[in-house]
C-alpha cells in the first residue's frame, strides 16, 4: 500500500521560505497525480496545488500563485512544495496526497483539484508562520 510522508515543516517568520517534501513508499506512487493541501485549526482542508503525474501540468490556488512552487522528482519518489513569502494566515498542517485513479497507467494526465479524488494522504507536517 502506498504511503506518503511529509517533512520540512517548522516555525518561520512572516516573509520567510520553507520547502516541504513528500516521500512515497513505492516508485509506482510517483506516476499518480499528486497535490498539496493544508488545514488550519478550525477550518476546512484547503487545496493548495496539484500536479499531474509527469509534472508537465500544475494548478495553484489563487492565494499562493507566484509564491509557491510545486515540483516532483519521480525517480527519487519525491514531491516538493517551495513556499516563499509565507504569511501568518498560512499557518496550517500541510498534507500531500496521491490520486490513484489518475495515473500514467490509466492514461490520465490531469491535475486533480478536489480532495475527494485523492486516495492516499500523508500524516501532515506543521507549518507555523509568526507575525
Amino acid at each position: 500500500q502506498v504511503q506518503l510522508v511529509e517533512s520540512g515543516g517548522g516555525l518561520v517568520q512572516a516573509g520567510d521560505s520553507l520547502r516541504l517534501s513528500c516521500t512515497a513508499s513505492e516508485s509506482i506512487a510517483m506516476y499518480y497525480a499528486m497535490g498539496w493541501f493544508r488545514q488550519a485549526p478550525g477550518k476546512e482542508r484547503e487545496f493548495v496545488v496539484g500536479i499531474n503525474w509527469s509534472g508537465s501540468e500544475t494548478h495553484y490556488a489563487d492565494s499562493v500563485k507566484g509564491r509557491f512552487t510545486v515540483s516532483r522528482d519521480n525517480a527519487k519518489k519525491l514531491l516538493y512544495l517551495q513556499m516563499n513569502s509565507l504569511k501568518p494566515d498560512e499557518t496550517a498542517v500541510y498534507y500531500c496526497a496521491a490520486a490513484l485513479e489518475c495515473s500514467a497507467g490509466y492514461g490520465c494526465s490531469d491535475v486533480i483539484l478536489s480532495d475527494h479524488e485523492y486516495d492516499r494522504w500523508g500524516q501532515g507536517t506543521q507549518v507555523t508562520v509568526s507575525s
